[in-house]
């Protein structure tokens, strides 16, 4: 007996110790500030999700691979993914949450913008800042990840699963899928997750793929064969961690928690618009009094109406 309380002594330690090193590799960043007038706490739980299109630490050789490009070639560093991971305060079910990136916003200190355009002005704090005012809904942690950093995450998981009913062709992202299911490795889901040409509803239909492909892929991480072998768990964690930039105020168990809610059955919707419009911007989504109606009730800590839900996979 004393053997084995040694060896659960040993394995409890290890266990701690391997969190805690994990933890200490996040890269931080202050993306929830205090700023004035900002909204106080509001019920339920509400994570911001963000994929860049940073090349930051990628060669020549991995931006080829990964048909990426140069950041000068793209003209800076953008959020080409969006999402609000949200849990309403009497824990029904999490709900996933598209932000389209063309979505017009006012975005403090530069007036009416597309939504993506928040990060470019003025990186995470300002994106925050501007879904908080515009929403009503404080925002309680932040996760953000690169191109590289989520190729690297596909890859140390052995490929994620993806099921399409049409072939996909798109020479921009580096992508030749045929319809039918298939493994991803990590460049091909890049490729996946970034296309939009050839879609009809071009940036709405990506993030629908988005959701997807996130929803197979925590399925994927928090299988036993993950997470309990340690061949795979720890360069899994060594992939992640180096890869994610959190709030200060985050930690890898505030991760793990997302990761739990999205590997289950989470109810996954695009913000809803009402219409498309042109002005300076270009054209945009317009947000009107559906786009109101359905972040009051997040606001509330509620789950939105069926009339808000344009549900999809």
């Amino acid at each position: 007996m004393r053997i084995i309380g040694l060896l659960l002594a040993v394995i409890l330690t290890l266990g701690v110790v391997t969190v805690l090193w994990a933890d200490s590799k996040l890269q931080r960043i202050d993306a929830l500030n205090d700023y004035p007038g900002r909204i106080g706490n509001t019920p339920g739980t509400t994570t911001l999700l963000v994929g860049t299109d940073s090349r930051e630490g990628l060669t020549p050789e991995q931006q080829a691979e990964l048909s990426t490009g140069s950041e000068s070639d793209a003209g800076g560093k953008r959020t080409d993914t969006m999402m609000l991971v949200y849990t309403p305060r009497d824990g029904d079910r999490t709900m996933l949450i598209s932000l389209p990136r063309d979505m017009l916003v006012d975005i403090p200190g530069y007036g009416e913008n597309k939504l993506n355009a928040a990060y470019t002005f003025g990186g995470p704090a300002l994106l925050t800042q501007t879904l908080e005012q515009q929403t009503g809904v404080h925002i309680d942690h932040y996760a953000e990840i690169g191109f590289g950093g989520f190729a690297g995450i596909v890859d140390a998981v052995g490929g994620v699963e993806i099921c399409l009913d049409e072939p996909i062709q798109d020479p921009y992202a580096g992508l030749d899928l045929a319809p039918g299911c298939q493994i991803l490795n990590g460049p091909q889901s890049l490729g996946f997750v970034r296309t939009r040409h050839g879609f009809a509803e071009q940036d709405l239909q990506r993030v629908r793929n988005q959701r997807q492909f996130l929803g197979s892929l925590m399925k994927t991480v928090m299988t036993p064969g993950n997470v309990l072998n340690p061949f795979t768990a720890l360069p899994l964690l060594d992939a992640g961690a180096e890869a994610v930039t959190v709030d200060t105020g985050d930690h890898i168990w505030n991760l793990a928690s997302i990761m739990r809610k999205l590997s289950g059955d989470p109810l996954t919707v695009t913000v809803p618009h009402d219409g498309m419009a042109s002005g300076a911007v270009g054209s945009y989504l317009v947000w009107g009094p559906t786009t109101t109606g359905f972040f009051d009730a997040v606001a509330a800590g509620r789950t939105p109406g069926p009339e808000y839900l344009d549900t999809g996979p």
